[in-house]
Protein backbone atom coordinates (compact mmCIF):
# COMPACT_ATOMS: atom_id res chain seq x y z
CA UNK A 1 0.00 0.00 0.00
CA UNK A 2 1.36 3.42 -1.00
CA UNK A 3 2.54 5.92 1.62
CA UNK A 4 0.22 8.87 0.72
CA UNK A 5 1.61 11.02 3.52
CA UNK A 6 5.01 11.19 1.79
CA UNK A 7 3.36 12.12 -1.52
CA UNK A 8 1.31 14.88 0.19
CA UNK A 9 4.42 16.32 1.88
CA UNK A 10 6.35 16.42 -1.43
CA UNK A 11 3.44 18.13 -3.20
CA UNK A 12 3.17 20.75 -0.45
CA UNK A 13 6.88 21.50 -0.70
CA UNK A 14 6.59 22.00 -4.48
CA UNK A 15 3.68 24.42 -4.08
CA UNK A 16 5.57 26.37 -1.43
CA UNK A 17 8.60 26.74 -3.71
CA UNK A 18 6.38 27.92 -6.58
CA UNK A 19 4.68 30.54 -4.39
CA UNK A 20 8.05 31.90 -3.28
CA UNK A 21 8.89 32.51 -6.95
CA UNK A 22 5.52 34.09 -7.81
CA UNK A 23 5.42 36.63 -4.95
CA UNK A 24 8.38 38.80 -6.11
CA UNK A 25 7.18 38.50 -9.70
CA UNK A 26 3.75 39.83 -8.67
CA UNK A 27 5.30 42.67 -6.73
CA UNK A 28 7.45 43.65 -9.73
CA UNK A 29 4.49 43.61 -12.16
CA UNK A 30 2.37 45.57 -9.70
CA UNK A 31 5.04 48.24 -9.39
CA UNK A 32 5.19 48.63 -13.17
CA UNK A 33 1.42 49.08 -13.35
CA UNK A 34 1.50 51.60 -10.50
CA UNK A 35 4.18 53.70 -12.18
CA UNK A 36 2.39 53.63 -15.53
CA UNK A 37 -0.95 54.60 -14.03
CA UNK A 38 0.29 57.41 -11.81
CA UNK A 39 2.88 58.97 -14.12
CA UNK A 40 2.69 62.80 -14.50
CA UNK A 41 -0.70 63.61 -16.05
CA UNK A 42 0.58 66.73 -17.86
CA UNK A 43 3.07 64.75 -19.98
CA UNK A 44 1.71 63.80 -23.38
CA UNK A 45 3.37 62.41 -26.44
CA UNK A 46 2.95 64.41 -29.63
CA UNK A 47 -0.17 63.18 -31.37
CA UNK A 48 -2.07 62.20 -28.22
CA UNK A 49 -5.38 63.83 -27.40
CA UNK A 50 -4.98 67.05 -25.42
CA UNK A 51 -7.32 67.48 -22.43
CA UNK A 52 -9.72 70.40 -22.62
CA UNK A 53 -7.82 73.60 -21.84
CA UNK A 54 -4.53 71.70 -21.85
CA UNK A 55 -1.34 72.04 -23.82
CA UNK A 56 0.92 69.35 -25.23
CA UNK A 57 4.23 68.88 -23.45
CA UNK A 58 7.24 67.10 -24.92
CA UNK A 59 10.99 67.02 -24.43
CA UNK A 60 11.67 70.20 -26.40
CA UNK A 61 8.55 72.29 -25.81
CA UNK A 62 8.16 73.10 -22.13
CA UNK A 63 4.46 73.90 -21.93
CA UNK A 64 2.61 72.74 -18.84
CA UNK A 65 -1.12 72.14 -18.49
CA UNK A 66 -2.74 74.67 -16.14
CA UNK A 67 0.52 76.58 -15.80
CA UNK A 68 2.05 79.76 -17.22
CA UNK A 69 3.09 79.33 -20.84
CA UNK A 70 6.79 79.07 -21.58
CA UNK A 71 8.38 79.44 -24.99
CA UNK A 72 9.96 76.58 -26.97
CA UNK A 73 13.66 76.27 -26.31
CA UNK A 74 16.51 77.24 -28.63
CA UNK A 75 17.43 73.63 -29.38
CA UNK A 76 13.94 72.96 -30.75
CA UNK A 77 14.32 75.81 -33.24
CA UNK A 78 17.78 74.70 -34.30
CA UNK A 79 16.43 71.20 -34.99
CA UNK A 80 13.37 72.37 -36.94
CA UNK A 81 13.24 71.52 -40.69
CA UNK A 82 13.02 75.26 -41.51
CA UNK A 83 15.59 76.34 -38.90
CA UNK A 84 17.19 78.98 -41.15
CA UNK A 85 13.85 80.64 -41.87
CA UNK A 86 12.90 80.59 -38.18
CA UNK A 87 16.25 82.08 -37.23
CA UNK A 88 15.78 84.90 -39.76
CA UNK A 89 12.27 85.54 -38.47
CA UNK A 90 13.52 85.79 -34.91
CA UNK A 91 16.34 88.10 -36.04
CA UNK A 92 13.81 90.39 -37.75
CA UNK A 93 11.69 90.53 -34.60
CA UNK A 94 14.73 91.18 -32.40
CA UNK A 95 16.57 93.68 -34.62
CA UNK A 96 13.83 95.03 -36.88
CA UNK A 97 15.46 98.40 -37.41
CA UNK A 98 18.70 96.88 -38.68
CA UNK A 99 16.79 95.37 -41.59
CA UNK A 100 13.66 97.49 -42.00
CA UNK A 101 14.32 100.74 -40.12
CA UNK A 102 15.25 104.23 -41.38
CA UNK A 103 18.70 102.91 -42.32
CA UNK A 104 17.68 99.28 -42.80
CA UNK A 105 19.75 97.05 -45.07
CA UNK A 106 16.63 95.51 -46.68
CA UNK A 107 13.98 98.26 -46.65
CA UNK A 108 13.29 101.62 -44.98
CA UNK A 109 9.72 101.20 -43.72
CA UNK A 110 9.72 101.73 -39.93
CA UNK A 111 10.62 104.25 -37.24
CA UNK A 112 13.79 102.70 -35.78
CA UNK A 113 12.15 100.69 -33.02
CA UNK A 114 12.38 96.90 -32.91
CA UNK A 115 9.42 94.55 -32.60
CA UNK A 116 10.89 93.21 -29.37
CA UNK A 117 10.83 96.69 -27.83
CA UNK A 118 7.16 95.84 -27.24
CA UNK A 119 7.23 92.03 -27.64
CA UNK A 120 9.95 91.26 -25.11
CA UNK A 121 12.78 88.87 -25.98
CA UNK A 122 11.35 88.19 -29.42
CA UNK A 123 7.86 87.55 -28.08
CA UNK A 124 8.75 84.83 -25.56
CA UNK A 125 8.19 86.42 -22.13
CA UNK A 126 5.01 85.63 -20.11
CA UNK A 127 2.85 88.77 -19.98
CA UNK A 128 5.52 90.47 -22.10
CA UNK A 129 3.19 90.82 -25.11
CA UNK A 130 4.32 87.39 -26.30
CA UNK A 131 3.28 85.47 -29.41
CA UNK A 132 2.00 82.32 -27.72
CA UNK A 133 -1.60 82.64 -28.92
CA UNK A 134 -1.01 83.92 -32.45
CA UNK A 135 -0.95 80.64 -34.38
CA UNK A 136 -3.91 79.28 -32.41
CA UNK A 137 -6.16 82.28 -33.02
CA UNK A 138 -5.43 83.62 -36.50
CA UNK A 139 -7.01 84.11 -38.92
CA UNK A 140 -9.88 85.71 -37.02
CA UNK A 141 -12.33 88.59 -37.32
CA UNK A 142 -11.05 91.61 -35.40
CA UNK A 143 -13.48 94.24 -34.18
CA UNK A 144 -11.00 97.04 -34.84
CA UNK A 145 -11.13 96.47 -38.60
CA UNK A 146 -14.37 94.51 -38.81
CA UNK A 147 -12.55 92.09 -41.13
CA UNK A 148 -11.00 88.65 -41.00
CA UNK A 149 -7.27 89.10 -40.51
CA UNK A 150 -4.45 86.64 -41.02
CA UNK A 151 -1.00 86.73 -39.43
CA UNK A 152 0.61 88.90 -42.15
CA UNK A 153 -2.16 91.48 -41.73
CA UNK A 154 -1.61 91.47 -37.96
CA UNK A 155 2.13 91.97 -38.42
CA UNK A 156 1.52 94.85 -40.81
CA UNK A 157 -0.78 96.44 -38.24
CA UNK A 158 2.25 96.63 -35.95
CA UNK A 159 4.40 98.10 -38.71
CA UNK A 160 1.82 100.79 -39.42
CA UNK A 161 0.98 101.57 -35.78
CA UNK A 162 3.61 100.59 -33.22
CA UNK A 163 6.48 101.12 -35.69
CA UNK A 164 4.69 104.08 -37.31
CA UNK A 165 5.74 102.85 -40.72
CA UNK A 166 4.54 101.17 -43.89
CA UNK A 167 3.16 97.72 -44.58
CA UNK A 168 5.55 94.94 -45.59
CA UNK A 169 4.85 92.96 -48.77
CA UNK A 170 3.12 89.73 -47.59
CA UNK A 171 5.00 87.75 -50.25
CA UNK A 172 8.45 88.98 -49.14
CA UNK A 173 10.99 86.65 -47.57
CA UNK A 174 10.95 88.86 -44.46
CA UNK A 175 7.21 88.50 -43.96
CA UNK A 176 7.34 84.75 -44.59
CA UNK A 177 10.13 84.38 -42.03
CA UNK A 178 8.29 86.35 -39.35
CA UNK A 179 5.07 84.43 -39.95
CA UNK A 180 6.96 81.13 -39.71
CA UNK A 181 8.56 82.23 -36.44
CA UNK A 182 5.24 83.32 -34.90
CA UNK A 183 3.61 80.04 -35.93
CA UNK A 184 6.49 78.05 -34.49
CA UNK A 185 6.35 79.93 -31.15
CA UNK A 186 2.76 78.82 -30.61
CA UNK A 187 2.57 75.60 -32.63
CA UNK A 188 1.70 73.43 -29.60
CA UNK A 189 -1.15 75.65 -28.43
CA UNK A 190 -4.55 74.13 -29.31
CA UNK A 191 -6.70 76.01 -31.80
CA UNK A 192 -8.73 78.80 -30.18
CA UNK A 193 -6.84 78.53 -26.89
CA UNK A 194 -5.25 81.47 -25.09
CA UNK A 195 -2.52 80.22 -22.76
CA UNK A 196 -1.97 81.67 -19.32
CA UNK A 197 0.63 84.39 -19.63
CA UNK A 198 -0.32 85.28 -23.20
CA UNK A 199 -0.37 88.89 -24.29
CA UNK A 200 -0.54 91.61 -21.65
CA UNK A 201 -1.36 91.47 -17.95
CA UNK A 202 -4.87 92.73 -17.14
CA UNK A 203 -5.02 95.21 -14.28
CA UNK A 204 -8.00 95.88 -12.06
CA UNK A 205 -9.74 99.22 -12.62
CA UNK A 206 -9.08 102.29 -10.50
CA UNK A 207 -11.96 104.00 -8.69
CA UNK A 208 -10.73 107.31 -10.12
CA UNK A 209 -9.32 108.69 -13.35
CA UNK A 210 -5.67 107.93 -14.09
CA UNK A 211 -3.57 111.01 -13.34
CA UNK A 212 -0.90 112.23 -15.81
CA UNK A 213 0.57 114.62 -13.23
CA UNK A 214 1.22 111.82 -10.74
CA UNK A 215 2.40 109.70 -13.65
CA UNK A 216 5.03 112.29 -14.58
CA UNK A 217 6.55 112.05 -11.10
CA UNK A 218 6.66 108.25 -11.37
CA UNK A 219 8.28 108.49 -14.80
CA UNK A 220 10.99 110.84 -13.55
CA UNK A 221 11.72 108.58 -10.58
CA UNK A 222 11.55 105.13 -12.16
CA UNK A 223 11.70 105.37 -15.96
CA UNK A 224 13.69 108.40 -17.05
CA UNK A 225 17.12 106.81 -16.57
CA UNK A 226 16.44 104.42 -19.47
CA UNK A 227 13.86 106.24 -21.60
CA UNK A 228 15.29 109.75 -21.36
CA UNK A 229 14.27 113.14 -20.01
CA UNK A 230 12.11 113.76 -23.08
CA UNK A 231 10.99 110.19 -23.60
CA UNK A 232 13.45 109.87 -26.47
CA UNK A 233 14.74 106.42 -25.50
CA UNK A 234 18.32 105.15 -25.61
CA UNK A 235 19.89 104.13 -28.90
CA UNK A 236 22.29 101.27 -29.43
CA UNK A 237 25.95 102.06 -30.17
CA UNK A 238 25.24 101.55 -33.87
CA UNK A 239 22.77 104.43 -33.74
CA UNK A 240 20.34 102.55 -35.98
CA UNK A 241 18.07 100.99 -33.33
CA UNK A 242 16.98 101.34 -29.71
CA UNK A 243 17.99 99.48 -26.58
CA UNK A 244 15.24 101.33 -24.69
CA UNK A 245 12.55 102.64 -27.03
CA UNK A 246 11.21 106.20 -27.21
CA UNK A 247 7.90 106.51 -25.35
CA UNK A 248 6.70 109.64 -27.08
CA UNK A 249 7.83 112.01 -29.81
CA UNK A 250 8.28 111.47 -33.57
CA UNK A 251 10.18 108.16 -33.25
CA UNK A 252 7.62 106.46 -30.97
CA UNK A 253 4.43 104.50 -31.59
CA UNK A 254 1.51 106.46 -33.03
CA UNK A 255 -1.93 107.05 -31.55
CA UNK A 256 -3.35 104.03 -33.38
CA UNK A 257 -1.10 101.55 -31.56
CA UNK A 258 -2.46 99.18 -28.95
CA UNK A 259 -0.22 100.65 -26.23
CA UNK A 260 -1.93 104.00 -26.71
CA UNK A 261 -4.83 102.52 -24.76
CA UNK A 262 -4.18 103.04 -21.06
CA UNK A 263 -5.24 99.54 -20.00
CA UNK A 264 -2.71 98.01 -22.40
CA UNK A 265 0.16 100.26 -21.42
CA UNK A 266 -0.58 99.97 -17.69
CA UNK A 267 -0.77 96.17 -17.81
CA UNK A 268 2.41 95.98 -19.84
CA UNK A 269 4.51 98.10 -17.47
CA UNK A 270 3.02 96.46 -14.38
CA UNK A 271 4.38 93.06 -15.39
CA UNK A 272 7.65 94.19 -17.01
CA UNK A 273 8.83 97.64 -15.92
CA UNK A 274 11.00 99.20 -14.67
CA UNK A 275 14.00 97.04 -15.48
CA UNK A 276 14.01 93.92 -13.28
CA UNK A 277 10.24 93.66 -12.84
CA UNK A 278 8.32 90.51 -13.76
CA UNK A 279 4.69 89.48 -13.39
CA UNK A 280 5.77 87.55 -10.28
CA UNK A 281 7.77 90.42 -8.79
CA UNK A 282 6.29 93.74 -10.00
CA UNK A 283 7.97 96.99 -9.05
CA UNK A 284 4.97 99.26 -9.62
CA UNK A 285 1.67 99.37 -7.79
CA UNK A 286 -1.52 99.21 -9.85
CA UNK A 287 -2.12 102.93 -9.28
CA UNK A 288 1.43 103.78 -10.35
CA UNK A 289 1.03 101.73 -13.52
CA UNK A 290 -2.24 103.49 -14.44
CA UNK A 291 -0.86 106.95 -13.70
CA UNK A 292 2.33 106.26 -15.62
CA UNK A 293 0.25 105.14 -18.61
CA UNK A 294 -1.78 108.34 -18.36
CA UNK A 295 1.36 110.49 -18.41
CA UNK A 296 3.12 108.71 -21.28
CA UNK A 297 -0.01 108.66 -23.43
CA UNK A 298 -0.72 112.32 -22.73
CA UNK A 299 2.53 113.27 -24.47
CA UNK A 300 2.79 114.16 -28.20
CA UNK A 301 3.35 111.41 -30.74
CA UNK A 302 2.61 110.68 -34.41
CA UNK A 303 -1.00 110.56 -35.56
CA UNK A 304 -2.59 107.84 -37.67
CA UNK A 305 -5.68 108.00 -39.84
CA UNK A 306 -8.16 105.95 -37.80
CA UNK A 307 -11.28 106.52 -39.90
CA UNK A 308 -11.43 102.84 -40.84
CA UNK A 309 -11.16 101.60 -37.26
CA UNK A 310 -14.08 100.18 -35.26
CA UNK A 311 -16.79 100.20 -37.94
CA UNK A 312 -19.15 98.96 -35.21
CA UNK A 313 -18.64 101.69 -32.61
CA UNK A 314 -20.41 99.62 -29.94
CA UNK A 315 -17.36 97.34 -29.93
CA UNK A 316 -14.84 100.05 -29.13
CA UNK A 317 -12.86 99.24 -25.95
CA UNK A 318 -13.70 101.19 -22.82
CA UNK A 319 -10.39 103.06 -23.10
CA UNK A 320 -10.36 103.81 -26.83
CA UNK A 321 -9.72 107.56 -26.68
CA UNK A 322 -11.42 108.67 -29.90
CA UNK A 323 -15.16 109.01 -30.56
CA UNK A 324 -17.81 108.65 -31.69
CA UNK A 325 -19.11 106.20 -29.08
CA UNK A 326 -22.26 104.19 -28.58
CA UNK A 327 -22.52 105.74 -25.08
CA UNK A 328 -22.64 109.28 -23.69
CA UNK A 329 -19.25 109.36 -21.99
CA UNK A 330 -16.60 111.85 -23.10
CA UNK A 331 -13.37 111.17 -24.93
CA UNK A 332 -11.51 112.30 -21.81
CA UNK A 333 -13.26 109.71 -19.64
CA UNK A 334 -12.75 107.03 -22.25
CA UNK A 335 -9.05 107.85 -22.26
CA UNK A 336 -8.30 108.35 -18.55
CA UNK A 337 -11.29 106.85 -16.72
CA UNK A 338 -12.82 106.22 -14.32
CA UNK A 339 -14.02 103.25 -16.32
CA UNK A 340 -16.50 101.59 -13.96
CA UNK A 341 -19.37 103.74 -15.20
CA UNK A 342 -18.56 102.90 -18.83
CA UNK A 343 -18.36 99.18 -18.08
CA UNK A 344 -21.60 99.27 -16.07
CA UNK A 345 -23.44 101.13 -18.84
CA UNK A 346 -22.47 98.49 -21.36
CA UNK A 347 -23.83 95.70 -19.17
Amino acid sequence: MKDYSKIFIALARSLLSLSLLLVPLSIFLGALLFIGFYSTPSSFQVGTQVPQGGIIKNSTKKMLTDDIWTAPDKVAMENAPNADQLSYGKELISHTSEYLGPEGKVLHISNGMNCQNCHLEAGTIPFGNNFSGVAANYPKVRARSGLSEDIPKRINDCFQRSLNGKALDPSSEEMKAMVAYLKWIGEDVPRGHKPKGAGIYQLGLLDRAADPIQGKAIYEKKCMACHGTEGQGMKAISGTSYIYPPLWGPASYNDGAGLYRLSRFAGYVKANMPLGATYKTPLLSDEEAWDLAAFVNSMPRPNKDLTGDWPDISKKPMDHPFGPYADEFSEKQHKYGPYQEIVAARK
